[in-house]
């Protein structure tokens, strides 16, 4: 009968052949036998379709896309490859009260899936460190010559220009945003200043720059910069991958006719300056609050599409910094004084030998403000319920501070991050920086405000604070306790048994700026010309991309399928030839067998 061969060339070459002397063997089992290994052949293709096409390429892609992400944020101090063709920039200058920093940034090029955001980072220098330069004073300070505005400016400028590649100056968006100092002149002298630099800067420079590259932004976009950058470095925008965060679900404005938006869960800001205090947190339900408060934008660089949609409320409060609270603190413990004084006829904190009792100092500390004398107690409790006034809370309901809207927290699925004052306070001194507990972090602020004077300062002397830390935090630390504790859990309404606020210096290691917002706002259209490219490239590749990346597993899975379709045929069709065969031979073997029972014994030799 000859023998049957069989051959596959891909994905390994292999070659089998069965000897028709074996075949009968093989046509034995019967049909259902024949079946029934055929089911298992097939299952067995499609557990290898299943864990290691499927399951084990999907969770290899997503942890390898995952950890590099995480690398990148995290670990990634490498040198910038300012060699790379593909690699972008773009410069933000932040013109502050006191100075002003120019920070310099760069991105790959953009992967072409519109629902991701550009990829920016913090540009190194060959020393792996940040391309940032600083200067002072803060170009408010030439309200009076503000023709010397591009010249007070051309340092900065020149720095970030030789380490960006000449042959990327011209794509290279150069932004110039003015701040707090800015905004407290009149509005004559601020476009002053503003129109020298749109004159000159481009005479210097080749930047990609324009007239409204160069404004003072408000508090109010200031904090919505800080909020984009803060969740941008926590991975926050990106709703591609789901690696386990919590998810928060958004109802969009026109919400009416659109399904609801599940998303990863943004994080708030708190962040407690020397002046003011300011808040900023996604609103994902739709909820009726003032524009004035309310900021709502996309971050996509396609309009029409909602899933970077995002609504922040925002408000910043003046005069509610842990040193203007102070300031105003002390200013009213000298007018009630002088006023009992004078009532009473009492020399309460005239002098040292009779000094006011001040609960929000350490006790035994002796501090003078102005002509009065203080010396502190140390009672941190006390020291709360006397600084509750100075919150100016109103008894109506969703009020903060000042008696401003805010808007429904969901505390049991929220997160915050509390920076500048919120860390100094807990860590500092008192050295629990991080997740924030309120029992254990009263427990500690009681006890350091209980602690004598004396006894802080020897601590202090042995180094047993926060290197960073100075007599002026070692003095104040006791109200400033007090006043960080009622600002989030009386002002902002933060319940006692909160969990989910982080008190940070730096994220991933890294000191987040509003900068980074702000570039990523202000470019966030740019991917578009990488989108309409990959578009393009993909009308011509898209079908051999579908094939190299899957081809190997199931180039195999068809020609498994097609052996062992083959073999079933062919087993098919040798039993029905052996079946056919059979009966026609089979009186002639009857006879055989018959005769062969009855034949003689074969004669044996010893």
């Amino acid at each position: 009968m000859g023998r049957i061969s069989i051959s596959c060339l891909f994905p390994a070459s292999w070659h089998f052949s069965l000897s028709s002397h074996v075949l009968p063997r093989i046509l034995q089992p019967s049909f259902r036998q024949l079946l029934l290994l055929g089911l298992v052949l097939c299952l067995v293709g499609l557990l290898y379709l299943m864990f290691f096409i499927g399951k084990g390429h999907t969770i290899w892609t997503k942890e390898e896309s995952h950890f590099h992400r995480h690398l990148a944020r995290v670990t990634n101090v490498e040198a910038t490859d300012t060699s790379n063709p593909t690699l972008n920039y773009g410069l933000v200058v932040d013109c502050g009260s006191s100075g002003s920093r120019v920070f310099v940034y760069c991105w790959p090029r953009h992967n072409g899936n519109p629902h991701e955001l550009l990829d920016i980072r913090q540009m190194r220098d060959q020393h792996r460190k940040p391309v940032v330069m600083k200067i002072k004073p803060g170009i408010s300070e030439l309200a009076t010559s503000p023709e010397k505005s591009s010249d007070y400016i051309y340092p900065l400028l020149s720095f970030a220009a030789q380490h960006i590649p000449k042959n990327k100056h011209q794509e290279t968006p150069l932004y110039i945003l003015c701040t707090a100092g800015m905004r407290l002149l009149p509005e004559s002298q601020q476009e002053a200043i503003l129109e020298d630099l749109r004159t000159d800067i481009p005479v210097h420079f080749n930047f990609l720059f324009s007239d409204s590259h160069v404004e003072v932004i408000s508090g109010k976009q200031e904090g919505v910069y800080a909020w984009i950058g803060i969740n941008f470095v926590l991975g926050r925008f990106n709703h591609v991958h789901n690696d386990g965060q919590a998810v928060v679900e958004v109802q969009l404005p026109g919400g009416d006719q659109q399904e609801a938006l599940v998303r990863k869960r943004t994080a708030g800001v708190l962040d407690m300056g020397g002046v003011s205090t300011q808040i900023a947190y996604e609103v994902p339900k739709t909820e009726e609050v003032a524009k004035n408060l309310l900021a709502e934008f996309n971050l996509g660089c396609d309009a029409h599409r909602t899933e970077h949609v995002y609504r922040v409320y925002v408000s910043t409060f003046l005069g509610f910094g842990g040193n203007a609270a102070r300031g105003r603190y002390e200013e009213s413990l000298a007018q009630s004084t002088a006023t009992k004084n004078k009532l009473l006829d009492q020399h309460a904190g005239e002098t040292a030998e009779s000094p006011l009792l001040d609960p929000c100092l350490p006790t035994h500390l002796q501090d003078q403000v102005g002509a009065l004398h203080l010396r502190g107690t140390g009672d941190f409790d006390r020291c709360r319920l006397l600084l509750q006034p100075f919150l100016n809370r109103t008894e109506e309901s969703h009020t903060s501070l000042n008696g401003v809207y805010q808007p429904a927290i969901d505390y049991g699925n929220s997160q915050f991050y509390g920076f500048s004052e919120f860390y100094y306070c807990t860590e500092d001194v008192l050295r629990m920086g991080g997740d924030y507990n309120a029992s254990r972090y009263a427990q500690a602020a009681r006890s350091y405000c209980a602690t004598q004077w004396k006894t802080l300062k020897e601590r202090f002397d042995h180094g047993l604070y926060a290197s960073h830390a100075d007599l002026h935090r070692l003095k104040y630390q006791c109200f400033k306790s007090a006043w960080m504790h009622e600002v989030f859990h009386s002002g902002f309404s933060f319940p006692a048994e909160y969990k989910n606020l982080k008190t940070a210096l730096l994220v991933y290691d890294k000191e987040v700026q509003w900068t980074l917002g702000a570039i990523l706002y202000r470019t966030r259209f740019l991917p578009l010309r990488d989108i309409q490219q990959e578009g393009l490239k993909a009308v011509h590749s898209h079908w051999r991309h579908g094939f190299s990346l899957f081809n190997n597993h199931y180039l195999f899975l068809a020609c498994f399928m097609v052996v062992l379709l083959s073999i079933a045929l062919y087993v098919l069709r040798l039993r029905r030839i052996h079946r056919r065969g059979g009966e026609r031979r089979m009186p002639s073997s009857v006879t055989w067998l018959e005769e062969g029972l009855l034949s003689p014994p074969l004669p044996i030799t010893l």
